[in-house]
């Protein structure tokens, strides 16, 4: 059925058109307003949310080891398992379900030298030594768990609470939240060191069933994070805005029997921002005007850790300019993943990301945006103490380590314990849904009480389960 606009006779005044119009105008402007006030923000996707209470943290980053990287070789040594090395597991650790491995594959000792780091005294390997200078802001979690095995669903879970991919990740559930605190740059940003795309793709930053707007956006590894922003040789400003115009009243039109489908929306929404990115983006990604001092403090100039460092930085000028959430992948590819040769590889990962992780806390710490902004590393699961092919070692979703710093963390603590192999997390066990619902604590919100409704069903973040541990706080 067509609806047509009803037909008037009556004329207005000049004054009166005026008076009409002029009321217009002003309601643009407040409109515009009313999108930046949090009173407002649910109306009106990417504006400015409510944290429900006072939050720790206003930003967050979070440094993604893809693959698997084994916490009994970096954060959690476990002196019984060299004692015991080349035996069985002994029964008393046997379960019915064991963790990934075969349950009588040898147990495989850590080769690593440990010290204690700090005034807190926190033991690290040799493999991190530059994190091991930042123990003192580092809430070592060494008891968490999740449900993926492989590293698709534990990258899915990681990312959304759940294994199989459809639903929100964190970023996009932060971003529908609290929304943006700038309207030039993207709220959620993604990072990779490498041209190599993590396992899943884009589904780890998909904004699943809410609107595409709240999705994140996947910014080049290279110089030229943000590809075919300038405007075309040869094409003015005016003629490059015309045609944003054109092909949004194209896309409007193309939407407006497709109301179902957010990704036209979104894609609308992207040409605008694009449009207003080609004057800001420009200046928040380039890194001439850092200091030789600061680049070098990413590990600049050394082919191992600039990619990594260079993603840090990025994030630090990111998080400065208002982006909510910005989440970095190394080793995209499942690199961390250490099946065998575990000693070259694991070298080879820390080597690439240790010395850029120390710089950007010691950065972030220098200019006074740590005690707002929330740094996680971590990545799906941990490694096994039992052996793979010799010298490998297996997937272990029920027990590894992660840690946060920032945002309110009270640094110097270690949260947690496994059992004396590291095989299972047994005192303040934290699953992923644990962990998702702490850091939407640090931000003010309460995981429970963030509602979608999808399908007239109400969603919530870590899937109606889930408890923030709020001794992880600094008070």
């Amino acid at each position: 059925m067509n609806f047509e606009a009803p037909m008037t006779d009556r004329l207005f005044s000049r004054r009166e058109l005026l008076l009409r119009g002029g009321g217009g105008f002003g309601a643009l402007a407040l409109s515009g307003m009313l999108a930046r006030d949090k009173t407002f923000a649910a109306a009106e996707p990417m504006a400015l949310g409510q944290a429900q209470f006072a939050p720790k943290a206003k930003n967050v980053i979070f440094l993604f080891m893809e693959g698997g990287p084994s916490h009994i070789d970096l954060f959690d040594p476990k002196p019984l398992l060299n004692k015991l090395s080349g035996q069985r597991m002994p029964e008393s650790f046997k379960r019915p379900i064991t963790a990934m491995g075969e349950a009588e594959s040898p147990l495989l000792a850590s080769p690593r030298k440990w010290k204690r780091h700090g005034q807190s005294g926190i033991w690290v390997s040799d493999w991190l030594p530059h994190t091991a200078e930042c123990v003192d802001d580092l809430a070592v979690i060494r008891s968490c768990w999740t449900n993926g095995i492989n590293h698709s669903g534990g990258v899915c879970q990681m990312n959304t609470c759940q294994p199989l991919a459809g639903r929100p990740c964190l970023g996009s559930w932060v971003n529908y939240g609290l929304g943006t605190e700038n309207e030039n740059l993207p709220a959620f940003v993604v990072m990779t060191d490498t041209k190599s795309t993590p396992v899943n793709g884009p589904r780890n930053w998909s904004a699943g069933f809410m609107p595409a707007a709240y999705q994140g956006i996947r910014l080049s590894p290279g110089t030229e994070p943000f590809r075919h922003l300038n405007i075309p040789k040869g094409v003015t400003t005016a003629t490059h805005r015309r045609k944003l115009e054109l092909l949004r009243r194209l896309n409007e039109q193309h939407q407006a029997t497709r109301e179902h489908q957010s990704e036209l929306e979104a894609r609308i929404r992207s040409y605008e921002l694009a449009y207003r990115m080609q004057a800001t983006a420009p200046e928040a990604v380039d890194l001439t005007s850092e200091t030789d001092a600061t680049k070098r403090l990413y590990g600049f100039g050394n082919k191992d850790t600039e990619p990594f460092g260079r993603c840090c930085l990025l994030a630090r000028r990111m998080v400065e300019r208002g982006v909510r959430f910005v989440q970095i992948y190394h080793g995209a590819g499942s690199k961390w993943d250490s099946h065998s040769k575990m000693e070259e590889n694991h070298s080879r990962q820390c080597r690439q990301s240790d010395l850029p992780t120390a710089g950007l806390l010691k950065d972030l710490k220098s200019r006074g945006l740590l005690e707002e902004t929330l740094v996680i590393w971590g990545g799906e699961f941990g490694r096994t103490p039992m052996s793979e092919k010799g010298d490998g070692r297996d997937h272990n979703p029920t027990g590894f380590t992660m840690w946060m710093a920032g945002g309110g963390v009270k640094g110097g603590q270690v949260i947690g314990t496994t059992d004396e192999l590291g095989l299972r997390a047994t005192e303040d066990r934290l699953h992923v849904h644990d962990l998702h619902a702490t850091v939407l604590h640090l931000l003010g919100i309460r995981n429970l009480d963030l509602i979608y409704r999808y399908k007239g069903r109400p969603e919530t973040p870590t899937i109606n389960e889930g408890v923030a541990y709020t001794k992880i706080t600094s008070g």
